[in-house]
């Protein structure tokens, strides 16, 4: 009997932690992120794959925003033997990250998972449905506001001048700041985490908003293909608003986390 009761009071008090981390090794988290990337790489792969069957009509999709803005008779071209070939495989690829980014948001989800306690795993379906719409928000925003307005600038800027655009150079360009305004309106998503484990609140970034303001502003100069005030406003505004909602979303949070005793 006593050695009962005492086995009682062990568990009373020191009770089985709620999330797994604890349990796990430093090499057994770095075993479970190389799982994680494996995953993610073959769906990609198996996205690039089918993208590839429609590898021209997602370039054409692609290269309208530019398209649209040359002059009468004018289309893209390519200097090298090898460029059509490459320029295919970056557009499958391309494609074969958005066709599968539910399931890449879901393997960082797996991944994440074990550091939380059992009732904040139950935000999985908010996290899945929020990361998906807002990294496909951020993609159709630099599409169709960004990339027509930016191509539409640079174009009559060189006005004087024929324009010969290869087709490598503006896929790089369109990839990245395609993937760049994707990930840049994920910001809320991470806030949201960053919250739960109580590593950023709605108070730090409120009193570190004029800071960031010039941090976006800076960055947005760097990363438009312009300089002019129309398109850093189009490139700062959405990340000044994100940044806005990432306080709301780190307050109601934090509120949470006061109700519970965890702060």
């Amino acid at each position: 009997m006593s050695e009962a009761s005492t086995d009682l009071e062990t568990e009373t008090t020191n009770p089985e932690p709620e999330n797994e981390s604890g349990k796990m090794s430093f090499l057994e988290h770095l075993d479970e992120l190389r799982k994680r990337l494996v995953h993610i790489a073959a769906y990609i792969a198996i996205g690039c794959i089918v993208a590839l069957f429609f590898h021209k009509q997602i370039f054409d999709f692609l290269s309208a925003p530019l398209t649209r803005s040359l002059p009468k008779g004018q289309k893209l071209v390519f200097t090298g033997i090898t460029d059509p070939f490459t320029v295919y495989m970056k557009v499958a690829f391309l494609a074969g990250i958005f066709l599968t980014i539910p399931l890449t948001l879901y393997e960082v989800w797996k991944f994440i998972a074990p550091g939380l306690y059992r009732k904040e795993k139950r935000y999985i379906v908010p996290f899945l449905a929020s990361s998906l719409f807002l990294f496909l928000a951020g993609a159709s925003f630099c599409y169709y506001i960004v990339l027509p307005a930016s191509f539409k600038i640079l174009i009559e800027l060189g006005s004087s001048w024929d324009p010969m655009i290869t087709i490598g150079a503006y896929l790089d360009l369109t990839n990245m700041m395609l993937l760049g305004f994707g990930l840049i309106f994920e910001m809320p998503v991470i806030v949201a985490f960053l919250a739960l484990f109580g590593l950023v609140s709605a108070k730090f970034l409120w009193n570190k908003f004029s800071y960031s303001f010039v941090g976006i502003v800076i960055l947005a100069a760097l990363i438009s293909p312009t300089g002019d005030a129309f398109n850093l406003l189009i490139w700062s505004a959405p990340m000044v608003l994100l940044y806005v909602i990432s306080i709301g979303v780190a307050y109601i949070l934090g509120s949470r986390r006061k109700k519970k005793g965890l702060t």
